[in-house]
């Protein structure tokens, strides 16, 4: 495909910046979403380079999704000029301090649920909630109480079993009858 000097550069600019590109899976849309190039371009250019090994490409819930290659980088700079200090963001090093993973310090260095404030306990009134004395396993009485001992829990569904059962009867007996009529009528 022919793609204009100018529309080439903006998408190879944007690319290079970011060092990473997505395009929605869709030839008709007029202009892709971050630049002012048609989507089909940005798709078609996209897949030149992954031929040529300058992207790899992810494809997810009708989206593209490119990635920046070291190749591509090294090819992107010959292409619009660029020193080699300049990286893409991708490559950039963040200037917050990485936060440190969830659970990787020791057990009590961080406060469990919401803080407490003086006497307030820190449930409120589901202080005590299953927290009470347990018997031996598979003793669920005690003070916190629970079914009866008679309960019999049933999941049939007592509504529907006899409409069942009537609707099989009738088709029943109504195949019958025409099957009754239909040797008669030959």
């Amino acid at each position: 495909m022919i793609i204009s000097k100018k529309n080439r550069r903006e998408i190879c600019k944007y690319l290079f910046h970011e060092g990473v590109l997505y395009a929605k899976k869709d030839y008709n849309l007029a202009k892709h979403p971050k630049l002012d190039v048609p989507n089909l371009e940005v798709i078609k250019l996209m897949q030149s380079f992954k031929s040529k090994e300058y992207v790899r490409e992810t494809f997810s819930w009708q989206y593209y999704y490119w990635y920046l290659t070291n190749d591509g980088i090294e090819h992107l700079r010959t292409f619009l000029n660029l020193p080699s200090e300049v990286v893409p963001n991708t490559l950039k090093k963040s200037s917050k301090p990485p936060s440190r993973p969830f659970g990787s310090g020791p057990p009590g260095d961080r406060p469990r649920g919401p803080p407490r404030d003086g006497d307030r306990p820190r449930f409120g009134d589901r202080d005590g909630y299953r927290g009470g004395p347990r018997g031996a396993p598979g003793d669920f009485g005690g003070e916190k109480g629970g079914a009866p001992a008679e309960f019999q829990p049933s999941f049939r569904q007592a509504w529907l079993w006899p409409w069942w059962r009537w609707c099989f009867w009738c088709w029943g007996i109504f195949h019958g009858v025409m099957l009754q009529l239909g040797s008669t009528l030959i």
